[in-house]
């Protein structure tokens, strides 16, 4: 009986056996969906995205991220449009995260340099204004400067030239801003502090020659002669048709307003 007990127990586990699925013939990194259907969620998707139906085409998108084989030459295209559906849809942070998967993972696809002008351009919107905390206006400007440097003479970097610019000249009121507070309250040396940091970090700001005419009165005020005789000559030499110049910094009587 014993004997017989064992031999039904040993038939009935490779009967168990027999009905478990062989996991390891299925191949690594197969696909769920046929390549039929990936087809026809992208054509669904970049129909949704043409015509704006943002929710469509993030539902499709998301969808075909999760089912498109590694190495598809469509990722590029799938994350940047994710990136512009989600920034419109004002997920900013999560469009970044889009964007920059095309540049960082995709480096050589022609979205790249756009991708990383429009991760530059979602950190802008976030710092709305100059006297927010600067924290999104900062990586704003360090991507529109790796743009540059990454893509040197692209569309997308001359595009990032330009918001760069506005961006340092954003930076640049601010602390002007701020040098020009500490000023009407008598804290001179604060003033001078911040007005020389706009001059020094954002020299060719439009606010760079207003931040030296206020510069110099915070000298005047605290009597430093030497600071504002040579502020004012490198005014003249580099700013000479800077508005109340010859106000602040007039020239001696004897020169007769000559050079």
């Amino acid at each position: 009986m014993r004997k017989f007990a064992f031999v039904m127990l040993a038939v009935g586990s490779l009967a168990c056996a027999k009905k478990q699925p062989d996991v390891s013939a299925l191949p690594a990194g197969a696909p769920a969906v046929s390549a039929q259907t990936i087809d026809s969620l992208w054509g669904k998707a970049e129909l949704a995205f043409r015509r704006g139906w943002w929710r469509d085409a993030q539902t499709n998108l998301e969808r075909l991220n999760l089912e498109m084989k590694p190495g598809d030459p469509r990722f590029p295209r799938l994350h940047f449009m994710l990136g512009e559906v989600l920034a419109v849809q004002g997920s900013e942070l999560q469009a970044v995260r889009e964007f920059r998967r095309v540049s960082d993972e995709s480096p050589t696809d022609p979205l790249a340099p756009q991708a990383l002008l429009r991760a530059g351009d979602a950190y802008a919107k976030l710092w709305r204004k100059p006297q927010l905390d600067p924290t999104y206006g900062q990586t704003a400007l360090s991507t529109f400067q790796e743009l540059v440097s990454r893509y040197p003479g692209t569309p997308a970097a001359l595009q990032g030239q330009v918001r760069l610019n506005e961006l340092q000249d954003d930076f640049a009121y601010k602390g002007y801003r701020t040098g020009l507070y500490y000023y009407r309250i008598k804290a001179y040396d604060s003033s001078i502090l911040y007005l020389r940091d706009v001059v020094a970090t954002y020299p060719r700001s439009t606010i760079a020659p207003s931040a030296l005419v206020q510069l110099v009165k915070a000298y005047q005020a605290l009597d430093y002669e030497e600071d504002v005789k040579e502020t004012c000559g490198y005014i003249r030499r580099f700013h000479s048709g800077t508005h109340d110049l010859n106000k602040v910094c007039p020239l001696p009587a004897d020169s007769s307003g000559k050079s």
